[in-house]
């Protein structure tokens, strides 16, 4: 039997597997989560001890529900989850998967209410960025480093994941060119922004109902730029109306350009002008605790936005992807989830689509916050 065929059926079988979690532990992980050294140490058995690590799960992340039936429901959902991140450790055993603060979300739901259901994707008149050179880029780079990033945001449940992408390169960019960094507001684009893709039916920018960066940078353009944060917070809701106020602009975009496929301009590109808006296919990262993600398959359809703001090289070992390097994302799910807000996935073969969607901003109005 051939490689390919081997490959195929070993993918299949962890596919099908109803094995429960236990899942391998990193050094990202904080030694005192009591509940994931709880999910994990006792491998298949665990499943005798549900109850407990449900109540642990509900303490640890605060849940509480309406209704006996609700919660009997949200447990049946949390050891489907629990059956689910053992999958995923499986198929990504270069991360760790296990109990996050979704474990008590079917998939579906999470996708409706954390994720920006529009259909990512770069419009095909987009401006492309320039060729960048490559032959002196760092082995490691981080704006964190460099104190281009703000501090992990939480869109709550709102699927304005678009917004806290777009916001974040254009508070990277903003850094570059004054020195300053601002916290800029996503409420004014989930309030103001409706832009639309001429090329795609169905694609306004709409609060929490989802959006795109490059919508959003047009819109950015057209209403001369964004408040601060704390002059427009963000409320996690798209019910009000458009409270914009053009004296109180804290930044503007006059030019933004989308990257191409290619790892090594997207580097050139995350060190010359910033941190950069992408999209990814975010299947694994319900389950997501820490390590590099590298799954053995994702598919490539982008439903969620997030922020580059760096890359390392090898991070880490296993033997199919042994001294690899990797993408360093800001997301916005709060400092409670992932690595203190961030994810990392490996770099070199465009894994859930990482390099298929990104976007820069290249040239600033300049205003003083």
């Amino acid at each position: 039997m051939d490689r390919p065929t081997l490959l195929t059926i070993f993918v299949l079988s962890l596919l099908s597997s109803t094995v429960l979690p236990s899942a391998v532990k990193s050094k990202e992980v904080k030694d005192e989560d009591l509940l994931i050294r709880q999910v994990v140490s006792e491998g298949d058995d665990h499943i005798l001890n549900a109850d407990h690590h449900f109540n642990s799960f509900k303490h640890n992340f605060g849940k509480t529900y309406a209704t006996p039936e609700e919660h009997d429901y949200r447990f049946d959902v949390f050891k489907a989850n629990l059956r689910r991140a053992r999958r995923h450790q499986k198929l990504d055993p270069t991360a760790v998967h296990g109990v996050t603060k979704f474990s008590d979300l079917t998939p579906g739901e999470f996708q409706r209410t954390f994720l920006g259901l529009k259909p990512l994707r770069l419009p095909t008149d987009a401006q492309k960025a320039p060729i960048l050179p490559t032959n002196d880029l760092p082995d490691d780079f981080d704006w964190r480093d460099h104190g281009a990033v703000t501090e992990v945001k939480n869109q709550g449940s709102c699927g304005s994941c678009w917004s806290f992408s777009t916001t974040g390169a254009l508070e990277g960019a903003h850094f570059l060119a004054t020195g300053e960094l601002v916290s800029l507001s996503e409420q004014q684009l989930v309030d103001c922004d409706h832009e639309c893709d001429p090329e795609e039916q169905g694609s306004c920018d709409a609060g929490c109902d989802g959006g795109l960066m490059t919508n959003a940078y047009e819109y950015t353009v057209k209403a001369g730029g964004l408040q601060r944060e704390v002059d427009y917070p963000y409320t996690g809701s798209d019910r009000g109306t458009c409270k914009f106020d053009k004296t109180k602009i804290a930044a503007s975009v006059s030019n933004f350009s989308v990257v191409s496929l290619d790892e090594e301009q997207i580097a050139a590109n995350l060190v010359k002008n910033g941190p950069l808006s992408i999209g990814i296919n975010a299947v694994f990262m319900q389950t997501y605790i820490g390590g590099v993600s590298c799954p053995y398959i994702c598919g490539r359809h982008l439903d969620h936005g997030v922020l580059l703001v760096g890359y390392g090289a090898a991070g880490y070992s296993q033997i199919r992807f042994k001294n690899k390097p990797y993408w360093i994302i800001k997301n916005s799910w709060g400092q409670n989830w992932g690595e203190d807000g961030y994810y990392k996935i490996c770099r070199g073969h465009n894994v859930c689509g990482v390099d298929s969607m990104v976007s820069t901003v290249t040239a600033l109005n300049m205003k003083q916050a």
